[in-house]
């Protein structure tokens, strides 16, 4: 048994790679005048996700590493976006959209998970967020910060 995984290991890796071949696949069935442009923006932050992940594999610093999945966190955030403007285009159904996006949402919650599991690595003084506890929640006064962005105030 070795002492630490692989990228290959990560089951989060794994699933944002199969998503990427998938969204490629879809992508190259858009209208053409689409290639160089929405279809190659999904098709590279669909790649970049699980990318990031193994570029920071190796990496012997932990803030590195969680860099690594934040910035994978993002790529995904931003297939997501890609995939809603190709739902409003017409390019792929709702549904196909909803499953995206719920996969999509999947290895995110997942990276949520990775990202705290590397903060515990980090000296308690040096973290960044409450991560101790495992019903650890990020926000204030015990209140959990709501995903996504806020409701304006009238």
């Amino acid at each position: 048994m070795k002492p630490y995984l692989d990228v290959e290991d990560l089951d989060v890796y794994k699933k944002l790679c199969r998503l990427h071949i998938e969204v490629c696949d879809l992508a190259h069935k858009w209208p053409q005048e689409e290639k160089y442009e929405l279809g190659s923006q999904a098709r590279r932050s669909s790649n970049s996700a699980p990318a990031q992940l193994a570029e920071k594999n190796d990496d012997r610093h932990i803030r590195n590493k969680i860099e690594g999945v934040n910035r994978s966190r993002g790529e995904a955030g931003e297939t997501i976006h890609h995939l809603f403007m190709a739902k409003l285009k017409g390019y792929i159904t709702e549904k196909s959209y909803l499953e995206f996006r719920g996969r999509y949402k999947e290895c995110i919650r997942m990276l949520n998970g990775l990202e705290k599991t590397l903060e515990r690595k980090v000296p308690e003084r040096e973290r960044r967020w409450q991560v101790a506890e495992e019903s650890a929640e990020y926000g204030v006064n015990d209140e959990p910060l709501p995903q996504g962005w806020p409701i304006p105030e009238d």
